[in-house]
């Protein structure tokens, strides 16, 4: 009869455990950052037609792809319904991090936009580095003194679709360089300093993309309270049959 007491608790440990089990929730892996330009910027990257110069206003920076030592960042509207660019980006240490999201850009000559250059993200010490097509960064380079990472071969720029799966898997694989501002090709680990692996590590899995953000634990601790109900059952049986 000691069983018969069990039982109705392993049930209620069971609804218990539905009622009070948390939802998974998104974590900040994606980098999420609104940001308001005053000016026009010029970006790098895969642009929407037309778009490869933002007129000044609010964007939405995130990153899609972090599953290894480069990045895919995806610049979106305002209100995150429209893609205007998907762009590779290296990361980058820097000396200090700041509590501040910080985004640096490199001069052009008077009457020209400012060009994006690295976006660091509050609390870390690593941002993303953005990288150019060959002829820009070679002119980038030129002017501000200071190497520029580039895409050596050629990439088609301007598309309808920006956010294409297409775009994302050719920008993940493409080789990149640095540009001197001699314009001397060398390997990008001469003026980049990656981040250590620990840091590389905390990329979100490829695997778990697939997953809602709004996932829940419930169904799974549903399905062993009930598990729990069957197994007291049968004990139950086995004992009254001893009986």
């Amino acid at each position: 009869m000691k069983f018969l007491r069990i039982v109705p608790t392993v049930f209620c440990l069971a609804l218990l455990g539905v009622a009070v089990s948390p939802s998974l929730k998104a974590d900040a892996w994606d980098r999420k950052t609104v940001i308001t330009f005053s000016g026009p910027v010029e970006i790098p990257g895969v642009h929407l037609t037309g778009w490869g110069v933002l007129p000044a206003g609010t964007y939405v920076f995130k990153i899609v792809d972090s599953a290894s030592d480069r990045h895919i960042v995806q610049i979106f509207s305002k209100d995150e319904l429209t893609v205007y660019a998907t762009i590779l980006a290296i990361p980058n240490y820097r000396l200090k991090a700041t509590d501040k999201t910080v985004i640096t850009f490199r001069e052009r000559p008077a009457g020209q936009p400012e060009a994006l250059r690295a976006w660091f993200y509050p609390g870390r010490e690593w941002g993303e580095e953005f990288v150019y097509p060959k002829a820009v960064a070679v002119e980038l380079a030129k002017v501000t003194n200071a190497p520029v990472l580039a895409i050596p071969t050629e990439v088609k720029l301007e598309v309808a679709k920006p956010a294409e799966p297409e775009v994302v898997a050719t920008l993940k694989q493409i080789p990149v360089v640095a540009i001197r501002p001699t314009g001397e090709e060398v390997e990008i680990a001469q003026v980049v300093q990656s981040p250590p692996p620990a840091e590389i590590a905390v990329a979100r899995p490829v695997a778990a993309e697939a997953l809602p953000a709004t996932a829940s634990s419930l169904p799974l601790i549903g399905l062993l309270g009930f598990a729990s109900l069957a197994i007291a059952g049968l004990l139950f049986r086995r004992s009254i049959s001893a009986s």
